[in-house]
């Protein structure tokens, strides 16, 4: 099936998805308020069949839901409450256009359900454990978008221990912004119907660690706590429970992770009406923006059960965070790469997210929450990244941003140049700052795995100051950047270094951001 993706949602179970025994009360329900703040997503979407599970993009534009005993589903007659994926998508106009089955390799003989959408748009995690598109069992699988335009056949995520925890009649899951953040809901009691939360950790080897349980404040004895929602600020959690201070049989509660154990958390407040009513709240999900909540309910429905969105009070938003949207480019001759992305915090050099370009146009989105500075770049065979950085730690929190940043790849070839932006000095000063360390060991690294590469480090002022003062300053700058390397083994003749003061311009030093272009540290091959 061709179609373009997006961000992402919640859960399974490996019987059936269903809301539970939902009662509508439109009498004592139905207010003002809530016909402003609920709207029903129409009938190109909902049915008088039941609609399930929504998962929405991150900008709000595509919608992934269950639709359950429809005649086109894959299994309509083999299996009782037959679920398939099903999609539709939101015009310039905020029109939604007629939904439509996705079809394989992502709806199969079993019940299917979309748990996340990466917002880099070309992830997809689905229901179930796939070997390479075979059905495995209960668990999670991924799907990549492909150059065609179709996904690629479904591949099981290797989770330590899964089973241990995987032994009640219901799971889910759900990934964080991240991409290397799991959120479960499943019970090791088995044939136990009364799930607690967990969460895994992606790992250097690809593998996923065991589920952790989200600790006692979040999973609380003798209560029901199921389809985790992690908000893109990756601290706000919403989750369904039938923990007692609830208006219905389960209500959505919201809580803020306080720290990086994920077992300190906020206490967990009820989103009260109308977001929760006296029937079941379950499969919460947002937008990016924050702004806007989907959710299932059979209140005031068209059948069964329809696909609402909910316009959140301020109380009610996770954090406000950036995303960054851009194209991964090849810098010699400027087409799109297909690409990884890797981003990490500066000055600590602490892995934050992974994303991959579209494998056509190269484009990709990733998720940034305020207060922190970051280093990002794409990753390919045969081409050594230009990293950029973002200091989002100095910006004022005014909402949901959207920043357009392109990334660039040069190829590992002799005459290639390669910007560091990266590495960083005080001012008037040639001594290396400790967030440099991350920079230049990656081109450590590129050494390391090409013994034959032969590099120049050079670095360059803009035409401020003498020509004396500048090419001196660029000179013990190059020099201090080499001195680095050579201190991580690589041998001297390997690497020379050279200051070019203000005579290699790449831009007019006409204004503050021309100049701060021509700042800057590279390194050419000049031999490989």
């Amino acid at each position: 099936m061709l179609m373009p993706f997006g961000i992402l949602s919640a859960i399974s179970q490996p019987s059936n998805d269903t809301l539970g025994a939902l009662v509508p009360q439109k009498d004592n329900i139905i207010t003002s308020s809530t016909i402003l703040q609920i709207e029903n997503l129409g009938t190109k979407i909902n049915t008088s069949l039941p609609e399930l599970r929504p998962t929405i993009s991150a900008d709000g534009n595509l919608l992934f839901f269950i639709v359950q005993n429809h005649p086109e589903n894959t299994k309509y007659q083999s299996i009782r409450n037959s679920q398939d994926i099903w999609f539709s998508e939101r015009d310039s106009n905020g029109n939604w256009s007629k939904a439509v089955h996705l079809g394989e390799p992502l709806n199969t003989y079993y019940y299917n359900a979309v748990f996340w959408i990466s917002p880099d748009n070309n992830r997809i995690l689905i229901r179930n454990a796939f070997d390479n598109g075979n059905y495995a069992g209960n668990g999670i699988s991924m799907c990549y978008l492909k150059k065609d335009g179709y996904w690629s056949r479904p591949q099981m995520l290797n989770i330590e221990n899964f089973v241990k925890y995987d032994k009640g009649n219901q799971n889910g899951a759900v990934m964080g912004h991240d991409g290397q953040t799991l959120l479960f809901y499943m019970s090791e009691e088995k044939g136990g119907y009364l799930n607690d939360l967990y969460v895994s950790f992606l790992e250097e080897d690809g593998w996923w660690s065991e589920p952790k349980s989200l600790g006692k404040k979040i999973n609380l004895k003798k209560y029901n706590e199921t389809t985790p929602y992690l908000a893109p600020d990756g601290v706000t959690l919403y989750f369904s429970s039938d923990r007692k201070g609830g208006l219905g049989e389960n209500d959505i509660w919201m809580t803020k992770r306080l720290d990086s154990t994920w077992q300190n958390w906020s206490d967990p407040v009820n989103l009260g009406s109308p977001i929760n009513t006296s029937a079941t709240e379950a499969f919460f999900t947002l937008d990016a923006g924050g702004e806007y909540a989907y959710m299932s309910t059979e209140l005031d429905s068209h059948g069964e059960s329809d696909i609402v969105r909910i316009k959140l009070l301020e109380r009610e938003k996770p954090d406000p965070v950036i995303m960054v949207s851009g194209n991964v480019y090849n810098k010699k001759t400027n087409q799109p790469l297909s690409a990884s992305l890797i981003y990490e915090t500066l000055p600590e050099g602490t892995v934050a997210g992974n994303a991959i370009s579209n494998p056509t146009d190269g484009s990709f989105n990733i998720i940034l929450p305020y207060d922190k500075n970051y280093s990002i770049r794409a990753q390919a065979d045969k081409f050594f990244a230009i990293s950029e950085n973002l200091n989002l730690d100095s910006l004022v929190k005014e909402g949901y941003k959207v920043i357009h940043k392109d990334l660039y790849m040069v190829p590992i070839e002799i005459g290639s140049v390669v910007r560091l932006n990266n590495v960083f000095f005080d001012f008037d000063k040639w001594d290396l700052r400790a967030e440099s360390h991350l920079e230049l060991k990656r081109v450590v690294k590129l050494m390391n795995e090409n013994p034959d590469i032969v590099i120049e480090m050079s670095a360059h002022t803009d035409s401020r100051g003498s020509d004396e003062y500048n090419f001196t300053l660029s000179d013990k700058r190059a020099r201090s950047v080499m001195e680095y390397i050579l201190s991580q083994g690589i041998s001297p003749h390997r690497i020379t270094s050279q200051g070019y003061g203000e005579t290699k311009p790449v831009v007019e030093n006409d204004t503050d951001e021309n100049r701060q272009l021509n700042r800057r540290v590279e390194f050419t091959i000049i031999k490989n």
